[in-house]
């Protein structure tokens, strides 16, 4: 009897974690995605905080970043569905893996592109996403039914193969994590190599277009609107350097370090301390 009564309650105890398994399961909700034209044949692609761009023309579709597998399984068939056209190229931003994952989704019409150190990181990391197919170094230029999108390489910056996408015609720019008007940078700028990045900012600002579309900033930006990026890296460069100099504790910098005039920027609460971490180490690696 006791057996009896233990079995039947581990049974018991097993259905009802199936149960809230499933429960949980249910009411996890499903990611904000949607389709916003940003001017002429150029759209933007929205899957919960990340985005990517895409450009219609009449011999099929260039898309950018897949984001991941489900993602681009519905942006597949939203493509399908509104333009009747076919997908000829997809172009990686970078080789970040909460970017690329799921370019398999549209290989088996599109030519994948990417930056020669993009297709070597892919393959070194085992990312889980099509591996370019075509590779550049500088830059490059892609035109379909008679559309245009640029591709430049603007040097290191959050990472080492960043690319940027231009789309004359619309005058539109497209780039990714380096680059995020009214947010503060990702965290410990990780990846980062932080003077390289501010000369590839002002490269892009040197850069002819009007509209500015990043990876996770949900406006877009004018391009008057960029410089500020790299103000910012230049300006908290500048005051923990002086601070580092002067022999201070990270914990004392964060105390005296606020960039009050960021305050209004995205994720500034939770990322300046974590930027001022990642400035302290790279000035302690680096500074001469």
């Amino acid at each position: 009897m006791c057996r009896l009564a233990r079995l039947t309650l581990g049974t018991v105890f097993a259905l009802v974690l199936t149960v809230l398994a499933g429960t949980s399961m249910a009411q996890q909700p499903s990611p904000t995605r949607q389709i916003s034209q940003i001017a002429g044949d150029v759209y933007r692609f929205q899957n919960a905080g990340h985005y990517s761009v895409f450009m219609v023309t009449p011999a099929g579709v260039i898309v950018t970043d897949p984001i991941n597998a489900d993602a681009a399984r519905w942006l597949k068939a939203e493509i399908a569905k509104r333009f009747n056209q076919p997908i000829k190229y997809l172009i990686y931003s970078h080789d970040h893996a909460d970017h690329i994952e799921g370019g398999e989704v549209f290989a088996d019409t599109a030519i994948v592109v990417g930056h020669e150190k993009t297709k070597i990181h892919i393959l070194g990391e085992k990312r889980r996403t099509a591996v370019p197919q075509v590779t550049f170094s500088d830059r490059m230029e892609i035109t379909l039914g008679g559309k245009v999108v640029e591709l430049h390489y603007l040097g290191l910056n959050h990472g080492d193969n960043s690319v940027v996408m231009r789309f004359p015609a619309e005058r539109v720019v497209f780039a990714v994590d380096f680059v995020e008007p009214g947010r503060l940078p990702f965290r410990d700028l990780r990846n980062g190599y932080i003077e390289d990045w501010i000369e590839s900012l002002k490269r892009l600002e040197a850069m002819d277009y009007d509209i500015f579309a990043s990876g996770h900033t949900p406006t877009l930006a004018k391009k008057s609107e960029v410089p500020a990026v790299r103000v910012y890296l230049e300006e908290l460069r500048g005051e923990v350097l002086k601070l580092v100099r002067e022999g201070k504790s990270v914990d004392e910098i964060k105390s005296v370090v606020k960039m009050d005039k960021y305050k209004s920027w995205k994720d500034y609460e939770t990322f300046l301390p974590l930027n001022i971490e990642g400035m302290v180490q790279h000035l302690k690696l680096y500074r001469r």
